[in-house]
């Protein structure tokens, strides 16, 4: 896509502050590309999204507080025409299937070069989807696997409000009650009220299984090294 004569303002979101300069100074040269903000989690990309309104957010996955897909999901909860790009290390089938499921507009794996990267941006600026090639396959083969008739995935999980989702991640993260509570600002009794909702709405009633689920789910990462 041949730049546009707007600038595209774009926020960044990643929890390592060395990626986060990385990103900014590899778009820095490009002229048509202005970067207006980053976030080092994914609740802080929620409130930058809402008040900065980015032309295009780039969004890592694996965040502390809350997580880029779940970020995402409440960020086109709000504008359904915001510009999302995921930018991950990991390509696995079940963080592809989220975002396809949420509509994500493109997802590149770190590896991508500086000006993939820029082109992407500008694509999904202009309407249009970008991703890496591998998950674009992937992407492919899915479709032709579920043409034609009606599949129910395990990995699609159930609807969780943001509060839920915050509370999942933390436990599944190994947080205990009272980091809970100071986390999210209220007593270490809602905490146990929010933990005791989510075990019943998800009937799974240990942390064990519910860091299973999160991280069947993509709400947090298993514990396999990351670049």
């Amino acid at each position: 896509m041949p730049f546009s004569s707007q600038i595209i303002s774009v926020l960044l979101a990643d929890d390592h502050q060395i990626v986060l300069e990385g990103l900014a100074s590899l778009l820095k040269p490009e002229v048509d590309l202005e970067v207006v903000g980053c976030a080092v989690d994914g609740q802080e990309a929620v409130l930058m999204a809402a008040e900065l309104h980015p032309d295009v957010v780039v969004m890592d996955i694996a965040m502390p507080t809350i997580n880029g897909l779940e970020a995402t999901r409440q960020i086109l909860a709000h504008n359904p025409a915001a510009r999302i790009m995921l930018l991950s290390a990991h390509r696995d089938d079940v963080y592809i299937e989220r975002a396809r499921l949420l509509g994500v507009a493109g997802f590149l794996i770190k590896q991508s070069s500086a000006h993939m990267l820029a082109a992407a941006i500008r694509d999904v600026y202009g309407g249009g989807t970008c991703y890496s090639p591998g998950i674009a396959k992937a992407l492919r083969h899915r479709r032709t696997e579920n043409s034609g008739r009606q599949v129910e995935s395990p990995e699609v999980p159930l609807p969780l409000t943001p509060r839920e989702a915050e509370t999942l991640q933390m436990v599944a993260e190994g947080k205990a009650n009272k980091q809970m509570a100071d986390l999210m600002g209220i007593s270490i009794k809602t905490v146990e009220k929010h933990r005791d909702h989510l075990m019943r709405k998800l009937d799974i009633h240990d942390t064990a299984g519910l860091t299973r689920y999160a991280i069947a789910t993509g709400v947090i990462e298993s514990h396999a090294p990351r670049a």
